[in-house]
């Protein structure tokens, strides 16, 4: 809005210097705040005082105020600023404002009461008024379980080593850990990070390789991207497999192509049959969602491809390093630095919300891939918790609950498995040798959709097969039961209501099947 005019005749508020709306910015000192201005304050409301028709400021002001309480804006109750506040926000003389309060108070606008703030009248409702509707019912006592397969044990989170990795990060850390953080990520965190592969994953790296992502699906993105830039048109992926990862690359503009998985893997043969096709996205050590580890034999002939084709291979090595059965295995990237994108995050280790993911990059991509991200990509995780993360790392407290969640798991997945066999004999398990999940093949006939559907309604949130292949298969029927998440008291509950959706498509219920609908204990 435009200035303020001037006065029309002299008074102790006039001239005044143009304002065009109050946002006060002032502060009150702590101790010197009425306890009833802590809550419920006015203090930045839209005053539209050029749109009032009066000649003085003290008249515009009172009916700038008025406005904004007959239309709602300044809500009853609320506490509007200091006269002074408020007369220095607008460069006029106190009087005005005090003479603007008095007006709205005689009026019945405001309530004045000496010791505390002026207030919007607080308005009761006519006699006749309607009854306010009654209040939401309470959110129920215990949410639906959640066998998202992603999810790892939140209630596991190492809350205090997290906390003290923050405390000290900010205590001692660099304020630069507070801006924008270099395009390629903490420096501190990339040498960590390279090492943890080196040690852990017998990956080649070194920090100079290493990218801190946003997590797998933002290092598919970039990797994609440049892919893109240098020429390739495609990619191939497992079916079935992660569907954010497919949607990323099609979101970059490269091709989908979707590759078949069995029992040792992605079918490497089939990747011939594609011409012009130069990469592949796999997850070797443990495929999502068959559990399927690529076997040796695949390994090798995966990487006499990528060499063939002069292609590359983009390894998803987001699955936690939890193998409950078999000896575990290494990376693609420690066999072939020059040909494989490596891939990793803490979402299924830590939780989801840290966001903090990795890439090792080939060296000959290095150039090309790091011109794909800048320091403020949304997708990017905060200076500030990288650097948190850095100081977890160094701390030793991301391997130590690396190993005390892995004991966990292991219990909680021999439960599940267990009484799974024994309450339904008919389903075959997979995908158990490692990870947070299992999957349950359920007997052809048996309709998927309806038995995901059904365990909502008993509480349990799951998903089945069709949801991660690219074209549904009704005639292989399947659910994918992540435990990472589950409380281990809750397993029994479980397996009842799996138990009693499975065989209610079987066409023979339990007995006492409608007890599986109680709610979750």
């Amino acid at each position: 809005m435009g200035a303020l005019p001037n006065e029309t005749r002299p008074t102790p508020e006039s001239p005044v210097t143009p304002r065009p709306l109050y946002r006060p910015a002032a502060t009150i000192s702590r101790s010197n705040r009425p306890a009833d201005l802590r809550s419920n304050l006015a203090w930045s409301v839209f005053l539209d005082l050029d749109a009032q028709p009066y000649p003085t400021l003290r008249d515009r002001l009172a009916a700038a105020l008025r406005a904004a309480i007959r239309s709602g804006r300044l809500a009853p109750g609320s506490a509007l600023p200091p006269s002074r506040t408020l007369a220095t926000e607008l460069r006029c003389s106190r009087w005005a404002v005090t003479e603007a309060y008095g007006q709205l108070v005689a009026e019945g606008h405001l309530v004045a009461r000496t010791g505390s703030a002026t207030r919007v009248r607080e308005v009761d409702p006519p006699a006749d008024a309607p009854a306010p509707p009654a209040p939401a019912p309470p959110a129920p006592a215990h949410a639906p379980y959640d066998l998202t397969p992603s999810l790892p044990d939140l209630r596991a989170f190492p809350n205090r080593r997290w906390l003290d990795a923050l405390r000290s990060t900010m205590v001692a850390g660099a304020l630069t850990d507070l801006a924008h953080p270099p395009p390629d990520g903490n420096p501190r965190l990339r040498g960590l990070v390279a090492d943890y592969l080196r040690r852990g994953r017998d990956a080649r790296a070194e920090a100079a390789d290493v990218l801190i992502t946003g997590g797998v699906t933002d290092g598919v993105l970039r990797v994609c991207r440049a892919l893109r830039g240098a020429g390739f048109t495609a990619l191939a992926v497992e079916d079935p497999g992660w569907p954010g990862l497919r949607q990323a690359a099609a979101a970059e503009g490269l091709e989908v192509i979707g590759v078949p998985v069995d029992e040792e893997g992605l079918r490497v043969d089939l990747l011939a049959r594609h011409p012009g096709l130069r990469a592949v996205l796999v997850a070797p050590g443990h495929q999502f969602p068959s559990g399927a580890v690529l076997s040796p034999a695949r390994r090798e002939a995966l990487l006499a491809w990528a060499r063939e084709t002069d292609g590359v291979v983009l390894e998803d090595d987001s699955a936690p390093p939890f193998r409950y059965a078999g000896r575990p295995t290494g990376t693609l990237q420690g066999r072939d630095a020059d040909r494989v994108f490596l891939l990793g995050s803490t979402s299924k280790t830590l939780a989801p919300g840290i966001g903090i993911g990795w890439l090792l990059v080939p060296r000959r991509w290095a150039s090309v891939v790091q011109a794909t991200a800048t320091a403020t990509d949304p997708e990017r995780p905060s200076g500030l918790w990288q650097a948190t993360m850095a100081r977890f790392m160094e701390a030793g407290a991301y391997d130590r609950h690396l190993r005390a969640t892995r004991g966990r798991y292991r219990l909680r997945r021999a439960a599940l498995v267990r009484q799974l066999a024994a309450s339904l004999p008919e389903v075959r398990l997979g995908g158990a040798d490692a990870g947070l999940h299992l999957v349950a093949h359920l007997p052809a006939g048996v309709e998927e959709t309806a038995v995901v559907r059904r365990l909502g309604r008993f509480g349990v949130r799951l998903a089945g097969l069709d949801n991660y292949r690219l074209r549904p298969d009704p005639g292989r029927p399947g659910l994918v039961i992540g435990y990472g998440n589950l409380p281990d008291a809750a397993v029994p509950g479980v397996i009842e209501r799996i138990t009693t959706a499975a065989r209610i498509g079987l066409g023979n219920p339990v007995r006492n099947g409608p007890a599986a609908v109680r709610p979750p204990p």
